[in-house]
């Protein structure tokens, strides 16, 4: 297959629209069921990439979960706790392959900005991965193969409709990428920039103890940013991010976006959240909503009277705001990745709010020393990559 006709671009009035290969091959891509849109496939190529560069760092299966071209979580396939199946609607599907544990990671570290995804996946997506997908409201999957088993599950969801896409996990596009803007083409070198152990060598902080997991996770976080719209810093934690602040123009918001994500994860996990008097019918969306704004300044609006009656068996008790800072006080050992420098100190004393204790960004700021010096004051160990990532 050469080209796919779209049924339109962005938005329903852009008309023709198709994808295609300029020099004549044909598209790495196999459409196996539904009709993906223009969107759909700007996610899943732009998602394929970064869980292909996860697996290769880390030895992991991996998988993203994409929305409006930035991910909303990524993940790498390590085990999950009994909390986080918990929080993530998952501990109702007994033990569940690597894959599985890596989309539910994915999926469930910001569900309220994953609600309608498309995803990414590394590996052949097996059955488990399928039956969670199966389950949530999504978009679409691009994966190298499925199982025959997956196949018939994702089939069969969105009444037959569900965008299914096969990519060759071979395929290599050019050393050069075009892209046109206002009828002028741009061309530009592929970000082909390996994150590997050598780019986080020049730890700049007093601490320069960074131990092997936190450099994993320092991998992950520059893997996300060079696929995330900037400016984007990006939290991780455990292998999996926790937070991603995307296409902000000031970095300070970017940190306080990506925070307060990386804080409404760890608030999920309080027992107090966790232990909330949901009605037995609640949808798994209803109830991400209640909880955000359960633990969010708008509390009111899920416990004011005429309104808890609709959500909860019970009214809750208010989860103060000293609650809540006693809680995040425990979320330690946080990773922060940044794709270009901090300007300003202001970044790291948000970061050090939501548990910030390793940090990779490029440097270059003539604020650096400032910077330096409040990593340095918090104990965070902090490397200098020399690396831009804009994602444009």
């Amino acid at each position: 297959m050469k080209e796919l006709e779209l049924k339109y671009g962005c938005n329903p009035n852009q008309k023709p629209s198709r994808i295609y290969m300029e020099d004549g091959s044909h598209l790495p891509i196999e459409v196996l069921n539904g009709r993906p849109g223009y969107i759909n496939f700007l996610d899943a190529f732009n998602g394929w990439q970064l869980v292909r560069e996860l697996k290769k760092a880390t030895g992991l299966p991996a998988a993203t979960s994409f929305k409006h071209v930035s991910p909303a979580g990524a993940s790498v396939g390590r085990p999950m706790s009994d909390t986080l199946k918990k929080i993530y609607w998952v501990d109702d599907m007994g033990d569940l392959s690597p894959l599985a544990c890596a989309y539910a990671r994915a999926r469930g570290a910001d569900r309220m900005s994953s609600f309608g995804d498309f995803i990414s996946l590394s590996d052949v997506c097996d059955a488990d991965t399928a039956r969670l997908i199966k389950r949530e409201v999504s978009d679409g999957v691009i994966a190298p193969g499925y199982t025959d088993e997956a196949l018939e599950i994702l089939k069969a969801k969105k009444n037959g409709n569900y965008n299914i896409i096969k990519i060759d996990e071979n395929y290599q596009p050019a050393p050069l990428e075009h892209k046109q803007v206002f009828g002028v083409t741009f061309e530009q070198g592929r970000q082909e920039l390996p994150i590997d152990d050598e780019l986080l060598a020049n730890i700049v902080t007093e601490n320069k103890e960074i131990p092997e997991e936190a450099l994993i996770d320092m991998k992950i976080s520059l893997i996300v940013l060079k696929y995330t719209q900037s400016n984007s810093v990006c939290f991780v934690k455990d292998g999996q991010a926790i937070g991603i602040g995307a296409g902000q123009q000031s970095r300070v918001h970017c940190t306080r976006l990506a925070g307060q994500k990386a804080d409404n994860w760890w608030l999920r996990q309080c027992p107090k959240v966790m232990n909330l008097p949901f009605k037995e019918k609640i949808r798994r969306a209803d109830r991400d909503n209640a909880i955000d704004l359960y633990i969010g300044d708008e509390y009111m609006d899920v416990l004011a009277d005429g309104a808890w009656e609709n959500i909860f068996t019970e009214k809750p008790e208010v989860f103060t705001k000293e609650e809540k800072r006693a809680w995040l006080d425990k979320l330690t050992d946080v990773t922060l990745g940044s794709d270009a420098f901090f300007p300003f100190f202001d970044n790291i004393e948000r970061a050090h709010k939501s548990g910030v204790k390793y940090i990779a960004q490029p440097g270059g700021s003539v604020r650096d020393e400032a910077v330096i010096d409040c990593c340095n004051k918090y104990h965070m160990a902090m490397a200098f990559t020399g690396i831009r990532l804009f994602h444009h």
